[in-house]
Parts: C-alpha cells; structure tokens; sequence
C-alpha cells in the first residue's frame, strides 16, 4: 500500500491550490514541458486508450492564432499566460490500442462501435486535462484551465485534419498570488456524496 502524502503535497495539489488569471513574466522551458508530460502519462484511461493530444503555445504567433476564438474575458490572460496548452482528444485513438493496451485486442469493439468513440476520448481526455494540471502542481506551476472559446474556430485553426476535436484549455505559469481573490467556497460533504 502507497503511503499518504503529508500536509504539504496536499496543500500544494489541491487544498492550497487556486486557478490562476494571471501569471508572473517567467517562461516554461522545454525540460519543464516535458517533465509535465511524463507524469500526467500515467495517469489511468480506460483501455489505456490515452486519447488526449497536446499543443502547447509559448510564442506571440502561437498565441495569436488562438486569439480569436477566445472570449474576450479568456483572451487577455491567455496572451499573456506563460504558456497555454490546447488539450484535444484524437479521434481515432483505438488505432493505438494493439500497442498500448495489450490485455486483449480491443480495437475491433471502437471500430464496431462507432458511438463509443467519441464518449470515451472526450472522458478520457478529461481525466488526462485534469492530470496535466495535477502534474503541473507538482512541479510547482499554477494552471488556469477555461472553457470560453469557440471549439469550432480552435479546431479549424489546430485541427483541420478533422482527427482531433478541441476539450479545453489550460494556461500555465508561475501564478501572480496578487491576482488572487478570495476562494469560493465548496460544497459539503452531505451535499456532494451519497454512501450507500
């Protein structure tokens, strides 16, 4: 059995955490990147299917072709946001089931299945969004996810291959604590869980 994190990770991944709009004037190198990549990879999909994709833009271009589709609310903090990572689910995922999943060969039900498809790559990139920003935290980032953008101008600016869709957005950095209100409050336990 896997020992309980202390006080501190669990501050740092959840309790103490906040979403960030604003982001200090300090770049996310490649290594950083990459780093968050390998531990949101194992975090657990169904079938493994792992169907989210990732772009990640850093540069003013890269930035700008995002722009449009945001809200204007979403599109000040994105510019400015370190870095902000597109997280989409690849709609053909199942073609990598014979390697990632070898328990069985479990394609043939997604290809027999047409309306299986897009209901788990959209939970399951889900999951992994929800694992990138986890994984962001442990590695001392503060992450701002947003749902205000046009999915269609993003996939047909990103995705006109028609493979991936659009999920959602994160932006990444090293959060402004002075951009901070005060938290929201959540739920109780009585009002959100049921035992049964």
């Amino acid at each position: 059995m896997s020992a309980i994190l202390n006080d501190a990770a669990l501050d740092q991944l959840f309790r103490s955490a906040r979403s960030y709009s604003n982001f200090l004037p300090q770049a996310i190198d490649d290594d950083t990147i990459k780093a968050l990549y390998d531990l949101l990879k194992w975090g657990p999909t169904a079938f493994n299917a792992q169907p989210a994709r990732y772009i990640v833009l850093r540069t003013e271009e890269a930035k700008q072709r995002l722009a449009p589709a945001l809200s204007e609310k979403n599109r000040t903090k994105t510019i400015a946001a370190p870095a902000t990572v597109i997280i989409a689910h690849d709609k053909r995922f199942f073609d990598q089931l014979p390697s990632q999943f070898p328990a069985y060969d479990a394609k043939p039900l997604f290809e027999a299945n047409p309306a299986l498809v897009e209901p788990t790559a959209v939970r399951n990139s889900s999951l992994q969004g929800a694992y990138l920003i986890l994984a962001a935290r442990a590695l001392g980032l503060d992450a701002g996810p947003l749902s205000g953008f046009d999915a269609n101008a993003v996939n047909a600016e990103f995705f006109a291959d028609g493979q991936h869709a659009v999920n959602f957005i994160v932006n990444l950095g090293y959060g402004d604590p002075a951009s901070l209100f005060a938290r929201s409050p959540r739920l109780n336990f009585d009002q959100a869980v049921t035992l049964l």
